[in-house]
């Protein structure tokens, strides 16, 4: 007897490697599967604009990255005593427009290097709906708690989306574009425009997956809302996946898209972290001593494999 729906996941001909350098952008949710891989000791670079809920944010970080394009006073406001960056999440923030601006180029700098040379690029998008700043018209990543009345409220289409991703895509035919679609919901228009705006992503990435052949599309998405259709799986706000629910999506992903070579070393990775954060409390006692000198054999090894795969 079955007790729930089970999602087809494709036999994905490419997968992830060690050998990969990753970078993630998009909602919180790329923060869990990037956050994940990071702990396993992927090089990846994560969500460096901060969390982004809509494809425009995405699109705008893509041209960033892509042209190592800094930002200017133009691209950062004044909220009482902090200064904010329109294009990034709210942990983007600095007492002064200075240290602000030096903190986001040093880091689109980093990330921008990064994204050139890598070979991943994993995006969730979360929402159809956009903010634009009525002074200026820029659509912004977030609105910081600023006043409603600042902005103007408007939604995308299937072949907007479509538009302003493409152009990044085309001209990035060596790198693999992973979407997913964030499974967390966004009810403060109701469940009903949930739906209509998760659709609308949903056939969005359809169709830049028809239209190129080096994008991907992992059913995040499907897998929460179908597999796991219980609200034990949600957290305690109801909206967003439990630890258990992207524990389970978490082992779908790599099972689906990590290289098995890859999958043993893994495990050792996983085991090293396990000991560096379960040590023996006693640093003078003799089982200490025995764990020290298991852990940096381990320690060793894993080091040396990671260098291998590195090169």
């Amino acid at each position: 007897m079955k007790f729930s729906t089970k999602v087809s996941i494709e036999d994905y001909q490419d997968k992830i490697s060690y050998r990969d350098k990753i970078i993630t952008l998009g909602s919180c949710f790329s923060d869990e599967i990037g956050s994940r891989l990071e702990s396993y000791s992927f090089r990846i670079c994560l969500n460096p604009f901060g969390v982004l809920y809509n494809p425009a944010s995405v699109a705008s970080a893509l041209e960033r990255l892509a042209n190592n394009r800094k930002f200017t006073v133009e691209d950062i406001i004044e909220d009482g005593d902090v200064w904010k960056s329109l294009y990034h999440s709210s942990s983007h923030a600095d007492y002064t427009k200075e240290s602000l601006l030096e903190t986001v180029n040093t880091s689109l700098s980093e990330s921008s290097l990064h994204f050139a040379q890598s070979r991943w690029v994993l995006v969730t998008l979360g929402t159809r709906w956009i903010y634009r700043l009525k002074s200026n018209g820029v659509v912004v990543s977030n609105c910081h708690k600023l006043p409603q009345t600042r902005f103007s409220r408007e939604e995308m289409g299937v072949g907007e989306i479509v538009s302003i991703l493409s152009p990044y895509i085309e001209s990035c035919k060596d790198k693999i574009w992973l979407f997913t679609v964030s499974p967390v919901r966004h009810l403060k228009d109701g469940a009903h425009e949930n739906q209509i705006s998760k659709a609308t992503l949903l056939l969005a990435v359809d169709e830049l997956r028809k239209k190129y052949s080096n994008v991907l599309y992992f059913p995040a998405y499907e897998v929460f809302m179908d597999e796991l259709r219980d609200y034990r799986y949600y957290a305690e706000d109801m909206i967003h996946p439990s630890t258990v629910a992207i524990n389970y999506i978490w082992e779908l992903f790599t099972t689906s898209l990590i290289k098995g070579e890859d999958i043993k070393l893994m495990d050792l990775v996983r085991k090293l972290n396990e000991m560096n954060n379960h040590r023996p409390f006693f640093q003078k006692s003799d089982s200490f001593k025995k764990f020290e000198t298991e852990r940096s054999k381990l320690q060793g090894v894993v080091s040396e494999l990671l260098k291998e795969k590195f090169l």
